[in-house]
């Protein structure tokens, strides 16, 4: 295993921090040429579309859509036949992310100006969600929790989940964590052509307001096209962290901490800044003793090798100052003073303070939501949250005495923009 080793000293620094950091995010033109087909197809044909790719890509052999609906019994059948550690697990994780995200409610409100006046805001939850939850390859009953949890603690009415199934294999956890977090109807399908069935809907598939949760290229393309017509959380990129650490903790632990990541897939990223040169050596000691121990060693050795690093700073200032610039998706500060040093942090998607809490913590059942900005979008952007799932509409009811000042102003302003139907509609309430 080879990771680069980078030094704030070193003249080609910020060079070398960009060319670490650079990402291919644009879509691959034959992915987006495939998707824009199947989405097109879908809009035209609904179900039939949807079964025909179902068939085809997940390898099976049914004949409508209703056959791909998974029933509340099944749900709870799953739910059921967990070993009793795993359901406990579920239970947690799922009490814990619907108690830290009761929190983040926004609420209506108003206030009257003192003409009668009142103005305000109105706070409403979306009609119906779907969530998109990966199959095949892994299953994420975690990504089930913290999808659904906030959009039904947000009100939402309906959350209809689509998960595809290759060969007709159903995974029992991920409908397990379905029926603890309420998702009211899933369907066995996923790619492209679940996207198009949630966005324009199908003749089986109501059409939904917003798409939320991850996927592979033909998800994430798909999710992009139908962005207008739906909304959708975020287009995300590999999963990453960053560690901040003061060279006193346990470098095996930290070691791991960067393997947690890199362990998702080969374009992860797990990137460490200390001031102290001699952890360093630990750390890939450390790395070096572990990698054998773990059954994706090779995703992990890819990953690190490729787009990891360990950075030697000046500082912990430094430190902090090339953090922010990164804005990572994950951020650990595993330092003396960790509460100190997040006031500092203003880019990050989440940050896990103090050397006992690993981000593994925050991925499943810390509380805080893991669906987080990557790829530097945590300069402008936030974790999925229950505000994803609400929406604000303003509330303005203007006084008669309040239509006489405000009516002069909007006059005045409409007749400057040229547009004289504005400008008589403020002023037929004002009084002769």
């Amino acid at each position: 295993m080879n990771i680069r080793r980078l030094s704030t000293n070193e003249n080609t620094f910020e060079a070398d921090l960009k060319a670490l950091l650079a990402f291919e995010t644009a879509q691959d033109d034959s992915v987006d040429a495939v998707v824009a087909n199947i989405l097109k197809d879908v809009k035209a044909r609904g179900d039939m579309a949807v079964l025909e790719y179902t068939n085809r890509f997940d390898k099976t052999n049914v004949k409508s859509l209703a056959e791909l609906e998974i029933g509340k019994a099944e749900l709870t059948a799953a739910l059921s036949s967990l070993p009793g550690n795993q359901r406990t697990a579920l239970q947690v994780a799922a009490n814990r992310v619907k108690s830290y995200h009761e929190k983040q409610l926004m609420q209506s409100w108003t206030y009257n100006e003192p003409d009668g006046t009142l103005l305000g805001q109105q706070i409403t939850a979306l009609d119906r969600v779907g969530l998109y939850v990966p199959g095949g390859k892994a299953a994420y009953p975690s990504s089930v929790l913290m999808n659904a949890i906030p959009a039904k603690v947000a009100g939402v009415q309906e959350l209809i989940m689509v998960v595809p199934t290759p060969n007709g294999e159903k995974n029992a956890l991920v409908l397990a964590a379905a029926a603890i977090a309420g998702v009211d109807r899933i369907f066995c399908i996923g790619g492209a052509q679940a996207v198009g069935a949630l966005a324009y809907g199908t003749q089986t598939i109501p059409h939904v307001d917003k798409i939320v949760g991850p996927g592979n290229a033909y998800v994430a393309a798909a999710k992009r096209r139908v962005f207008g017509v739906v909304g959708i959380d975020m287009v995300a990129g590999p999963s990453e962290v960053l560690v901040i650490c003061d060279g006193k903790t346990n470098a095996d632990w930290i070691a791991m901490d960067l393997f947690s990541q890199a362990e998702h897939d080969e374009l992860a990223q797990a990137i460490l800044l200390t001031p102290d040169a001699d952890f360093l050596d630990k750390v890939v000691a450390s790395m070096q003793k572990l990698l054998e121990t773990l059954p994706r060693k090779d995703i992990v050795n890819t990953s690190i090798t490729n787009r990891g690093a360990l950075i030697l700073v000046k500082n912990l200032d430094e430190a902090v100052e090339i953090s922010n610039y990164i804005a990572p998706e994950h951020l650990e500060l595993s330092v003396e003073n960790p509460l100190e040093m997040a006031k500092k942090i203003k880019h990050a998607g989440a940050i896990f303070m103090g050397r006992d809490t690993c981000e593994a913590l925050g991925d499943y059942c810390a509380g805080p939501n893991h669906v987080l900005p990557t790829s530097r979008t945590a300069r402008f952007s936030s974790p999925l949250g229950v505000y994803d799932f609400q929406k604000r509409s303003s509330l303005i009811m203007v006084s008669q005495e309040g239509a006489q000042v405000l009516g002069r102003v909007a006059s005045t302003l409409a007749q400057g923009e040229g547009l004289q139907a504005h400008a008589r509609s403020a002023e037929y309430r004002l009084k002769k």
